[in-house]
């Protein structure tokens, strides 16, 4: 198991689990997020090929509509 933290919230996943795993596992659009991963900013490209390791820390902000 590898220890992050997502949103200042520390969880536990498996490990070698991709960003787009994660999103899945956790019900995310990943067309609506934008995703920080260690203070930089991931391309959608990158999703399926990140692998998070232990003590990663993931900032993950959803778009939402309105006006």
């Amino acid at each position: 198991m590898a220890k992050i933290q997502i949103n200042g919230k520390k969880v536990a996943i498996k490990q070698n689990f991709s960003i787009l795993e994660m999103l899945k596992k956790y019900k995310i659009n990943r067309k609506k997020v934008a995703i920080e991963l260690n203070g930089k900013i991931l391309p959608q490209n990158q999703y399926n090929k990140k692998k998070l390791n232990n003590n990663d820390i993931i900032e993950i902000v959803q778009f939402i509509g309105g006006g």
